[in-house]
Parts: C-alpha cells; structure tokens; sequence
C-alpha cells in the first residue's frame, strides 16, 4: 500500500519525532512503500495569502511548493498524520497544510450549480492519527476532541467509501514518563503494524 505520513512538529528531538519514526518503521517492516511529509522540517508555509483565497472556489493554487504536495495526496492510498495535540486541536501548521493542500480540484470539485461537492478522495483507503494530548483522556472527551474529528470525520468525508480510520492517542504527555512513553511506542507500532 502506498502510504502518505505527514508529520508536524517543530522539535526535531521531540516524543512527536518518535512516534513518526516509530510509524515510518512499522510500515516499511510491512512492505508499505511510504512518503513522509515533515511540515516543520521542510518549512511549509500554512498562510494561505488573499489571492489564493480568491481563487479558491474555482481552482488549485499553483504555487510551484504546492504542487509535490497535491502530488502527494494523488498517489496516496493511506494517509496517517503524526503531530502533537496543542489547544485540543491541530497545530496550526497542519491546519495550514490542510487549508492549502485540500484543495479545490485537488481534493474536490464545487458544483457549478446546486448539488454536492464531487470528492477526488475516494483513492484513500486508510485514514490514521497518531498524537500525543497534554489533558488527560477524560478531559479531552469532554472538550469534543476537535483536532480528531477534522481529520477522521471531516477530512474522512472526502474519503473512499470504507475507508478505515485508526487513532491513537498518549493522553496525559505532560505527565509522561520514560516508562509510558515506550509503552506508548509499542503500541503504535504494533497498531500501526496491523492498520
């Protein structure tokens, strides 16, 4: 299968740095062929500027740093996004990425007149986070576990029919040990592994 993983963090030592090698290793161990997407790595611009909110509506950005990464999402069978839990939500990075790189035309088409929006998505066939969350499970339930519900419910809408989703959370991080940490390890490479 053809993996997309994009990862977001700043911190190139960071836990989050861990976890997407962790994943990057279980896919390959399984015979993925994978692209990893680091957005803080590559230095990803998220702003989206006034004229390529203009255009939005009607076509794709061509800005030439966009297009590997339309590229990208057009050869992906799976996609599995690393990034940390900041504010309940999405790093703004990744927010960014999706804001510019789910594009009009990319990944999909406005009708021209009443009727749904036509998803160019449905080669998606997996769907997966991983994420560390500074609160506590609980508190992050209750608050609605925004950042989720972007990627495996809104962005998953433009997905294949059947598409499956995986999430794996380390609740608590700022109260993580070098014990929880690596247990956290294992399990996402044996899910991973298995997704």
């Amino acid at each position: 299968m053809r993996v997309l993983v994009v990862h977001c963090h700043p911190v190139p030592e960071s836990f989050g740095a861990a976890l997407r090698d962790t994943v990057l290793l279980a896919l390959r161990e399984r015979g993925d062929e994978v692209r990893l997407v680091d957005l803080y790595a590559e230095g990803f611009d998220p702003i989206m500027r006034a004229q390529e909110r203009r255009q939005y509506n009607e076509r794709a950005s061509d800005d030439p740093v966009l297009k590997a990464h339309f590229a990208h999402l057009a050869w992906a069978e799976a996609i599995i996004f690393v990034y940390p839990t900041w504010w309940y939500g999405l790093p703004a990075m990744l927010k960014g990425w999706l804001d510019r790189v789910w594009a009009t035309d990319v990944a999909f088409q406005l009708p021209k007149g009443d009727g749904p929006i036509v998803s160019l998505m449905t080669h998606i066939r997996k769907l997966g986070v991983v994420t560390t969350c500074g609160a506590p499970w609980w508190l992050s339930v209750l608050i609605g576990q925004p950042g989720r519900k972007t990627l495996l419910r809104g962005m998953w809408a433009l997905t294949g029919k059947g598409c499956r989703t995986m999430y794996l959370a380390h609740y608590d991080m700022d109260k993580s040990t070098t014990g929880t940490r690596a247990r956290v390890l294992e399990r996402v490479k044996k899910r991973v592994g298995q997704f």
